[in-house]
């Protein structure tokens, strides 16, 4: 059997790389996940680098094509597969599709983010996390959900009533972010809460979540 054409380097617990998976699972494209170790430093090694130079995860090959940021893999999966994803019906579905892709990559990645390094990375690194930007990342992060609370009390996804990259956006971090103490935020907002419990159900979105152990599989390291 042939190898599939698309490759993806990376570690999977990711929400980086996480993402370009759950979109490669969500158009049913066939794909091989290319594994590499962060601890050992392959994304510094120089045949990673001349695939991205900056180093980072995810890396897609497909066919002749090497690219990398995981938005911009994520696009160009469901460009090709399903474009549907990405608002395609229409300019003005394209266009809010694509609002709502920035406000999760610029008010929601940072905040969500840091809290999800200060409460699960942090202590299993054996540092002492910071309250005070926990506690201004979640102020920030309660205006954003009021938002969202209020823009999915009036469509059952951000873009509109249909599913979309915006949405599928926010899985890979919102799934670590769940396992804080801060996931109240999203509970306590009941359209929220049913956003994201649709997000989960998919079965997309458990295949991934297999990938993704709730500590990033330090807790063993930090145990031993």
């Amino acid at each position: 059997m042939a190898a599939p054409a698309v490759k993806v380097h990376g570690w999977a617990m990711s929400p980086f790389v996480a993402r370009a998976l759950l979109c490669l699972e969500e158009a049913g494209v066939e794909y091989e996940l290319v594994p590499m170790s962060r601890e050992a430093g392959d994304h510094r090694q120089p045949d990673f680098l001349a695939r991205n130079p900056f180093g980072q995860v995810p890396v897609l090959e497909d066919g002749d094509l090497t690219i990398f940021e995981s938005r911009a893999v994520a696009r160009h999966v469901l460009r090709k597969h399903k474009p549907e994803l990405l608002g395609s019906g229409s300019p003005e579905s394209a266009a809010k599709v694509d609002v709502w892709l920035e406000v999760e990559a610029h008010q929601h990645q940072t905040p969500a983010g840091t809290i999800v390094m200060q409460c699960i990375l942090t202590p299993f690194l054996g540092c002492e996390r910071d309250q005070t930007a926990i506690d201004e990342n979640a102020a920030k992060l309660t205006k954003l959900f009021d938002v969202y609370e209020a823009r999915l009390s009036a469509s059952r996804y951000l873009a509109g009533d249909s599913l979309s990259l915006a949405d599928l956006s926010h899985f890979p971090l919102m799934r670590y972010f769940m396992d804080t103490e801060y996931a109240s935020l999203v509970v306590e907002r009941p359209h929220v809460k049913v956003w994201w419990e649709e997000l989960k159900a998919r079965p997309a979105a458990k295949r991934v979540t297999e990938f993704m152990p709730p500590n990033f599989g330090f807790g063993k390291k930090a145990q031993e």
